[in-house]
């Protein structure tokens, strides 16, 4: 390996690694891992956390159950200007065995970052952050704490992740074995990178930020940030919903609800998490287009803690929304398993993300079992 390798801050930690244990090494070189099931869908599902039905509205004077909007575009009113995402990419590198014990050896690297959006409609990156993870069960050998000694004193750009070590959400979304852990924990580290990003965010109170996946469950962390919003591409199918109907009111399932939701429309928006947050859907695409219901849907979520259960006004909700279809991306069919509810602007943010990420390859290269040449 040369200096200008860029994993060299823990070429300690795996030389340590290699000297306790016996490795075993991932066949020819590191394997991605990749996060089953759908981890962005299984998050909201438990962040949602008892709420699975929704009947009562967060936002006045609208009732009805679905609001048409005309898009707002940039042109015409500049709403949203910041846009943030996040990405992770988990990598097997073998397993360490030592007597009857053993554990698998995973390097991440995780980063989010935010664009932001002038009124020319130039896209800049406004902050991004990197670190490169590595993961192992700490306890299923006994050098697990020297090992983790050695990653934190590599510097902040390196990091440690005890695969078993309780986070109120991996040890729900994967099983035990740390191998299946690994990418969901990466997730979960990344989530909290895009957090801290967005809250450190410095920008004027007036410019909308736009998040990409889920609220945390640490809602009070914004409580006196304002303007922010998230947009789910993958969410859970589970609840139902109480609305406004001719008749009075109608209990409707998750797929009823979207089935009749318009191009360029909304739902009403739904008290969750106790009047903590408001949530509501907004359909992107003409479903005539699309496979299913829930294809070209996108679920929102607004923080609400400060509020506790006041209402939102709907004119706030509509302008949001209407600005949301406008951000639509023309995304070609099968280049991305999300493509139906692709928005332009975050999907630029991922790009600002990955293009910071050490290329597969490099990754390859840079951490191959045998540790045999010497950092310089």
């Amino acid at each position: 390996m040369s200096a200008r390798n860029p994993f060299a801050g823990l070429r300690p930690a795996l030389e340590f690694i290699n000297k306790e244990g016996k490795v075993l090494p991932a066949t020819g070189q590191a394997m991605e891992d990749m996060v089953r099931p759908d981890h962005a869908e299984v998050i909201d599902r438990l962040r949602m956390g008892e709420d699975s039905f929704f009947e009562v509205l967060l936002e006045t004077p609208n009732a009805r159950p679905y609001v048409e909007l005309a898009p707002v575009y940039r042109a015409d009113k500049h709403i949203l200007r910041y846009f943030l995402d996040g990405s992770a990419r988990t990598f097997f590198l073998g397993d360490v065995v030592e007597g009857s014990r053993r554990t698998s050896i995973h390097v991440s690297q995780i980063g989010a970052a935010t664009v932001f959006r002038k009124d020319t409609g130039q896209v800049n990156v406004a902050a991004s952050r990197h670190q490169i993870i590595l993961m192992m069960d700490k306890k299923a050998v006994s050098f697990g704490d020297g090992v983790e000694d050695l990653v934190k004193k590599a510097g902040d750009r390196f990091g440690f992740c005890d695969l078993q070590e309780d986070d109120g959400e991996t040890e729900k979304t994967a099983g035990k074995e740390p191998r299946s852990r690994a990418p969901h924990k990466a997730h979960h580290l990344m989530a909290r990178l895009e957090e801290e990003l967005g809250k450190d965010l410095q920008r004027d109170a007036a410019h909308w930020l736009l998040s990409d996946g889920n609220i945390g469950k640490d809602l009070y962390m914004w409580k006196d940030i304002p303007n922010v919003l998230w947009v789910n591409k993958s969410f859970s199918r589970e609840p139902t919903f109480q609305v406004q109907s001719k008749r009075g009111t109608k209990k409707m399932n998750l797929y009823e609800l979207l089935a009749d939701l318009p191009y360029s429309a909304r739902t009403c928006a739904f008290a969750a998490r106790s009047g903590k947050a408001a949530i509501w859907f907004v359909r992107l695409r003409e479903q005539k287009h699309l496979d299913y219901p829930l294809m070209g849907v996108v679920k929102i979520e607004l923080p609400n803690p400060s509020r506790e259960g006041e209402a939102i006004p709907s004119a706030l909700i509509d302008e949001v929304s209407a600005a949301l279809v406008a951000e639509r991306q023309a995304t070609p069919h099968g280049k991305d398993a999300r493509w139906h509810a692709h928005l332009y602007a975050i999907y630029l943010a991922e790009q600002a993300v990955k293009n910071g990420f050490i290329s597969n390859e490099a990754l390859k290269a840079g951490l191959k079992w045998p540790l045999i040449t010497p950092m310089a």
